[in-house]
């Protein structure tokens, strides 16, 4: 056997072994199952793991961005028509919220932790200084004290508005920024605190919210099933609330948004509980993103979410008293928040029923803007980036006893929304593309496998059809005819036959004359 024959022999030999092997391992997946298998056990919220530390301390910055809507014709409301509003802001600040008191329950199943979140002003990504600007909006404290009295009797209502008026107290207030933000000594409140000490004489959106957290969370660390990374199991020591009218609605589903398994698909549901709702809300896939490099899947709430019982029967144990319901688009939280009406929605009632954005003049919603979103690694489960939109609205509607509020059409009112987003810092995004460009390189190994025996094969083909060429070219045979005629120095006789034959030659070479 020739050397020729033998390479091709040995290429045929390899090609075949890579090639049943590498279909094989295709076939049965085994490299693909064992990246899913180790991302299983190494995606979990205990001290050995990789993604603990990220947890314990979120490096990504977060920031708050607070919009106001300034109304510009209160008159023109009390009077009984349409209150016009003008959006200020943002006013950002960056969100601190590290994870404190974090120890380890039942074996390391679970895992107890406190969240507290503390803000500091970021000017240079802010419309204006807090502290100066002034905006004009509803009283809160004054519309709270007329919604506690509203059982009380017609009598004690007038008074309480007469003196409400002596202490030049209005349905509207005019305060900067900060103070609505972060809180004031409010003259109502301070009245009330003297007769009532449990009262706060202080009132602010976020008052005592810098440097507090929203309760106590008990996490599944995701070691027993990694379908349940992340999940709360008890929040302030509850696995369901008892605000809500139905045990559907009193469900703590999900995590708190901030992890989340790995492994996802685009057909399932996402689960987050916001303590600040009051409860959890589902996410679906809407498209396929890519950030920073990464790919992503895009959740996001989906229309049915504050969609009304009517269209949406599961979200009538969001109605409390049961039976009495918003319209679509908007969700009263006041039964988990003591004192005022308040109602959240999307920014600008995206969303939400028209009648609500049609009742207010200055409101623009769209999808870019006022959409909650979240872009997820699939294969990580890691958020890549988030936007967290929610608008605060209140209830205003005619109270008898309070001659203010006699003309005025009842209107849920937008006071402020926020824009809270978090995208994935450039470091962690470079981790996260190498460890990516791994998981796909062993993934498809297999693959690898299988491409080197296809370019074997080729080669294969090319060696056996270049050998048989040059093996035919050697086995050919060469014919040449003999001269017919006789060498011109030679005579003979014109009447002596002519001789006519021929050589056999192995190549072709010039026969010899005769």
């Amino acid at each position: 056997m020739t050397r020729r024959s033998c390479a091709i022999y040995a290429t045929g030999i390899v090609c075949a072994h890579l090639l049943i092997v590498g279909i094989a391992l295709v076939v049965a997946q085994v490299f693909q199952t064992m990246i899913h298998s180790r991302l299983k056990k190494e995606i979990t919220l205990t001290e050995k793991s990789q993604v603990f530390e990220s947890w314990k301390n979120p490096p990504p910055p977060v920031y708050m961005e607070y919009y106001f809507f300034n109304v510009t014709n209160p008159e023109v409301f009390l009077a009984g028509g349409k209150a016009s509003v003008q959006q200020v802001g943002p006013y950002t600040y960056r969100e601190y919220r590290p994870r404190e008191n974090v120890t380890f329950l039942e074996n390391g199943t679970k895992v107890y932790a406190l969240n507290p979140k503390s803000f500091v002003f970021v000017p240079e990504k802010s419309a204006g200084d807090p502290e100066v600007d002034i905006i004009r909006t509803v009283n809160i404290p004054y519309v709270a004290v007329m919604n506690e009295l509203e059982s009380y009797t017609f009598f004690l209502r007038t008074m309480v508005s007469m003196y409400v008026s002596s202490l030049g107290v209005d349905m509207f207030m005019t305060r900067t920024v900060h103070e609505i933000l972060w809180g004031f000594k409010d003259p109502l409140l301070s009245k009330i605190h003297k007769m009532k000490p449990e009262v706060d004489e202080h009132f602010g959106l976020m008052w005592k919210k810098n440097g507090t957290h929203e309760g106590e969370f008990v996490f599944h660390t995701g070691e027993q099933n990694y379908l349940d990374y992340g999940k709360i199991d008890t929040w302030n020591g509850l696995r369901e609330m008892s605000w809500w009218s139905s045990n559907q609605s009193n469900m703590i589903n999900g995590t708190d948004g901030a992890v989340f398994h790995p492994l996802i698909n685009r057909d399932e549901l996402l689960y987050i509980f916001a303590a600040d709702l009051c409860r959890s809300i589902h996410l679906a896939y809407v498209e396929d993103v890519e950030v920073k490099g990464i790919q992503a899947y895009r959740f996001a709430p989906p229309n049915d979410v504050l969609m009304n019982p009517k269209e949406n029967p599961t979200n009538a144990g969001f109605c409390v008293p049961a039976g009495e319901c918003l319209g679509t688009g908007v969700l009263k939280v006041s039964v988990c928040r003591e004192g005022a009406p308040i109602v959240v929605s999307f920014p600008h009632f995206y969303q939400a029923d028209p009648a609500y954005i049609n009742a207010v003049n200055g409101l623009n919603p769209n999808k870019e803007e006022h959409e909650t979103y979240l872009d997820l690694q699939p294969t990580t489960g890691v958020p890549i980036r988030a936007c967290k939109r929610a608008q605060l609205n209140i209830i205003l509607k005619r109270v008898p006893g309070f001659p203010k509020t006699k003309f005025i059409n009842e209107t849920i009112f937008p006071i402020m929304f926020v824009n809270e987003t978090a995208t994935i810092d450039d470091n962690s995004a470079s981790q996260m593309r190498m460890l990516l460009l791994i998981v796909t390189l062993v993934s498809n190994f297999p693959v690898l496998i299988v491409g080197m025996g296809i370019i074997l094969l080729l080669v294969l083909v090319v060696l056996f059809f270049r050998n048989r060429q040059k093996k035919t070219a050697k086995d050919d045979t060469a014919y040449t005819q003999v001269s017919d005629k006789l060498d011109d120095s030679s005579e003979k006789p014109a009447s002596q036959p002519m001789k006519n034959g021929s050589y056999i030659a192995m190549s072709p070479v010039e026969a010899q004359k005769c």
